[in-house]
């Protein structure tokens, strides 16, 4: 019986060093409170909570009527990310910087915390745990063997693509990954900042970032490496970007909340 090619863990593998690495050496940089990943963790899974709320009875009807690869689509993805992600983002930085939970020093281990939740533990570690099952499972002469290779083949085909084809997907798919981490450490890096310099221009900047989604219904019509490209400059361009504005604006970096 055909396994799947064991390549593939080295996608969700990379992305959650990766991850670690980010927080690690920021933590090490910076010096802030690992309390930090608790309220990254806060703003991500209420907007992931949020974004299913609205999608699972929406989507189907949205698809429909603005069709798979429109503007429409592309809108409705986009505002979802930068209302719910973004902003609940700076809504929660607000909060743990007026409560002092939140200084300047933490605002790249929240930026940090957010795409770990988001790449290293939604889409890395549970990636990683089923792909690990699949091969063991199918590595085995057991009934179930079969019936997970018809349904991978059904569902998932390319998991059992030649060596040559799975690399090409690989680094496609950790390309995909390491953009979502430069955008979402951007955006949330901004939206610390804007809490603690009572900067609101800052998460101006931040919103934006969130239609990065508007492009999702795109992808097949770019093509995939195009539209892995594209995402990955504006991955890159967001970083410099947030890097770039936090210079533009004054304000005390002591990183407490001081009532105006």
């Amino acid at each position: 019986m055909q396994n799947i090619d064991p390549v593939y863990v080295l996608q969700p593998a990379i992305i959650i060093a990766a991850c670690v690495t980010l927080l690690v050496y920021w933590h090490r940089r910076r010096g802030y409170e690992w309390s930090v990943l608790a309220w990254s963790f806060l703003a991500y899974a209420a907007a992931i909570a949020l974004k299913y709320a609205v999608q699972i009875p929406t989507v189907n009807s949205v698809t429909d009527y603005f069709g798979t690869q429109s503007v429409g689509l592309g809108i409705y993805y986009g505002v979802q990310t930068a209302f719910f992600e973004v902003g609940l983002a700076y809504a929660v930085a607000l909060y743990a910087v007026r409560k002092g939970s939140l200084g300047t020093k933490d605002a790249e281990g929240y930026g940090s915390g957010l795409a770990f939740w988001e790449n290293a533990v939604l889409l890395g570690a549970l990636s990683l745990v089923n792909l690990v099952a699949y091969y063991a499972i199918l590595s085995t002469n057991l009934p179930v063997a079969q019936t997970v290779s018809d349904l991978l083949n059904k569902n998932q085909p390319g998991l059992f693509d030649p060596p040559v084809q799975a690399l090409e997907s690989v680094a496609l798919g950790t390309m995909e990954r390491t953009s979502s981490i430069l955008i979402h450490f951007a955006w949330g890096y901004l939206c610390v900042m804007a809490a603690v310099r009572k900067r609101r221009r800052l998460f101006l900047v931040a919103l934006p970032m969130g239609f990065v989604d508007f492009l999702v219904p795109f992808a097949s019509s770019i093509g995939l490496v195009g539209f892995e490209t594209l995402v990955f400059v504006i991955g890159v361009a967001a970083v410099l970007v947030a890097w770039t504005s936090t210079r533009w604006t004054t304000g005390s970096e002591s990183g407490s909340y001081q009532a105006s």
